[in-house]
């Protein structure tokens, strides 16, 4: 999914005509303390990443002058939350309370449901993942009739929400709505959805996740990468969106695993397919290497496609192999991988001579792209640690994690030479 940050995702409730706080983000703590002099009365500095519990890691500071919210930014800037360094903080209006609640709009994909559905709670904040299951209120959202006001009303009175606030509720939740449809969003939550002392309602948090396949319809939000990585993404992440966002032919997908350059056994790992990438898993694990990237090329891509793939995994630095996993009797033509594999290799192999390469690759064409493979690649300068292999290995991990594992003693002790 393609997540936005905090600051983001307010703006764009702001423009669908949502309350939240005044405020934007900040980059310094100078910046900071301009914000909070302009905003003119106590502000909230908030850690920008994509990642929860702020709250608790001393991410989110309440503070009562530009002075202290310069102080505040300081102490957050530069720090990192469960692997993200903070770049930027928001600094944003504090409000004055009155009560917390929950909200937010999913995709149910259960058989029974696969519609967005709504959830709501009178209880959030910080923990809302111990908030017990009969006090959090669930409903399922045609999405070509959409929220009326009616089933919201039905819902906050269930939920026991007070007569004389059920049309704010009711209105709130039927834009919170039209903004989860406006915006493509795949999960868009608040938490806390704020009621103030003066009876007015914000939103306070923003968790705004665009769907992927929905990216190019907004280029407005200049989204980079449309990815649920699970750190910051890496140069190899971008090219490798970069594949995917421009060519919709088959999957092309490449993402970096934490690859440390400096430490020796990691391989440039090429699966086919989601099962294919497990078993090459385990062909890596089985013998001690590891992968350094992540890869896809099934659907049956054009080698074009599946050359930028190769390309990217296998530009990687300090790798010391590359394994192109078909782990499976692919109904894809396989001719295309073995163009795209012999045009990559016979670039990168004189630059990497003797880089070890073991090629599994078996299905559709499986004879030909063998074929192209073994004449394509008999003459390229480097080639010298290349191996080949069809059906009779498909899931052979044992043989395959060996074999890499006995190129790879070779390669590195002849670069220790």
């Amino acid at each position: 999914m393609a997540k936005l940050l905090e600051y983001q995702g307010k703006e764009w409730l702001r423009k669908a005509g949502l309350p939240v706080p005044v405020g934007r983000a900040a980059s310094s703590p100078e910046e900071a303390y301009q914000i909070a002099g302009e905003i003119g009365k106590p502000v909230a500095v908030k850690a920008q990443v994509q990642a929860g519990g702020r709250g608790k890691s001393g991410a989110v500071k309440l503070v009562n002058t530009p002075e202290e919210a310069r102080a505040a930014a300081a102490a957050i800037l530069g720090t990192e939350i469960k692997g993200y360094p903070v770049r930027q903080v928001l600094v944003e209006e504090k409000l004055a309370i009155a009560h917390e609640y929950y909200v937010t709009i999913i995709v149910n994909s259960a058989r029974d449901a696969r519609c967005p559905m709504l959830m709501f709670s009178t209880e959030g904040g910080m923990d809302i993942e111990s908030v017990p299951e009969e006090k959090i209120f669930r409903l399922y959202i045609n999405p070509l009739e959409g929220l009326e006001v009616y089933d919201a009303v039905d819902m906050l009175v269930k939920a026991g929400i007070p007569n004389d606030h059920l049309l704010d509720f009711a209105n709130f939740l039927v834009k919170f709505w039209g903004a989860y449809r406006k915006y493509d969003c795949f999960t868009l939550e608040t938490n806390p959805l704020v009621m103030t002392a003066s009876g007015e309602l914000y939103a306070a948090d923003c968790k705004m996740d665009v769907d992927n396949s929905s990216v190019y319809r907004h280029p407005e939000m200049g989204i980079e990468i449309a990815r649920d990585l699970g750190h910051e993404p890496t140069e190899l992440d971008v090219l490798g969106w970069g594949i995917e966002k421009t060519d919709l032919r088959g999957s092309g997908f490449v993402m970096s695993m934490g690859f440390d350059e400096k430490s020796p056994g990691y391989i440039g790992y090429h699966p086919i397919g989601g099962g294919s990438a497990m078993m090459g898993m385990d062909a890596l694990n089985n013998v001690n290497l590891k992968p350094a990237n992540y890869a896809d090329t099934s659907g049956n891509p054009v080698a074009s496609k599946i050359y930028r793939v190769a390309k990217v995994v296998l530009s990687q630095p300090n790798i010391d192999g590359y394994l192109l996993g078909g782990f499976m009797m692919a109904n894809q033509e396989q001719w295309h991988h073995a163009h795209a594999v012999v045009k990559v290799l016979r670039e990168v192999l004189p630059q990497k001579p003797g880089l070890p390469c073991v090629l599994l690759l078996c299905g559709n064409k499986e004879e030909e792209s063998l074929a192209i493979l073994r004449e394509g690649l008999k003459d390229v300068p480097g080639a010298t640690r290349v191996e080949i292999y069809g059906r009779e290995h498909v899931t052979d991990t044992d043989f395959i994690g060996q074999r890499l594992l006995a190129l790879v003693k070779e390669y590195q002790e002849e670069k220790r030479k």
